[in-house]
C-alpha cells in the first residue's frame, strides 16, 4: 500500500504542476474544412467539364462557310 500512496502523491504533484494532463480535444479548424469543401467541389466541377468537352461532338463541320457563297463584286460595284 505504501507504493500506491507514493504513486498517488506523484500523480497529484504532476497534476498540480500541469506536467501530467489528460488529453484535450482539439477543435477542428473551420477555415480549413471550408476550403477543403470548396476545393472538392471545384475539382468535381473541373472533372465534369473535362468529361463534357471530351464527349461533346464537334459541330464545326455542320456549318457551311458562308463567305464562299457571297461575291464581293456584287455588293461593291460602282455602276
Amino acid at each position: 500500500m505504501n507504493i500506491l500512496n507514493k504513486l498517488d502523491e506523484i500523480k497529484a504533484l504532476l497534476l498540480a504542476n500541469n506536467l501530467y494532463s489528460k488529453k484535450e480535444e482539439k477543435k477542428p479548424n473551420v477555415v480549413l474544412i471550408v476550403l477543403a469543401c470548396v476545393g472538392a467541389v471545384a475539382a468535381i466541377a473541373a472533372i465534369a467539364y473535362a468529361v463534357y468537352n471530351y464527349l461533346t461532338p464537334e459541330d464545326s463541320e455542320d456549318f457551311e462557310d458562308f463567305d464562299e457563297d457571297l461575291d464581293d463584286e456584287d455588293y461593291f460595284s460602282v455602276d
